[in-house]
């Protein structure tokens, strides 16, 4: 099923895959082979390359690279902070990538609706209360929060890689919501 034409997936243009040079072609052509459909994401990015060059880069280094944060945990720094911004788009379908990642079927809803009450560990609920200061209050970030992290097994390279996950969704959240980025249908019943 997808979105009726009076539902644009952007407010902006939005290049066929013909359109595109080739490298993002390629990309965009192997994740729908993979998923079995192109996100949104990919295509409302393209409108402009460069910046989906490093969009997607940068977006790769934080969320593909090995670690003590697991890739579930990784999502549930996306699905918490999106939410806290009111972006549908990073929600619905990074809240279908961490049930995948998860296994679980319902966290990303309790983790999106309020991750203090979401049945994740206390290690993890440390993690999403760093996150969400850095998302909102980076300000006040001190010394004593990376203490709170390190009490929990976070490390310096890990309390870095929680900020610049919550720093860069909170770029993504803005630019999804002022572009008005659909979530494809396809995210609403992934993992569950």
């Amino acid at each position: 099923m997808t979105a009726p034409a009076a539902f644009p997936i952007s407010r902006f243009p939005v290049p066929t895959l013909d359109e595109m040079p080739e490298d993002i072609r390629e990309r965009l052509l192997a994740v729908q082979e993979k998923a079995g459909f192109i996100p949104n994401v990919f295509l409302v990015l393209s409108h402009r390359p460069e910046e989906f060059r490093a969009f997607m880069a940068y977006h790769d280094a934080l969320m593909d690279k090995p670690g003590a944060l697991t890739k579930a945990e990784r999502e549930m720094i996306v699905v918490a902070t999106s939410n806290a911004n009111q972006c549908q788009y990073c929600v619905v379908a990074h809240g279908a990538i961490l049930r995948i990642r998860a296994k679980n079927p319902l966290i990303a809803d309790q983790v999106a609706i309020n991750y203090r009450k979401a049945d994740i560990t206390p290690r993890q609920k440390a993690m999403l209360d760093f996150a969400m200061k850095v998302a909102f209050e980076a300000h006040d970030v001190c010394d004593g929060d990376l203490a709170t992290l390190a009490q929990h097994g976070f490390d310096k390279e890990e309390a870095w890689d929680i900020a610049a996950i919550a720093a860069f969704f909170g770029m993504s959240n803005r630019m999804a919501n002022v572009t008005s980025m659909r979530p494809n249908d396809e995210f609403y019943t992934m993992g569950r």
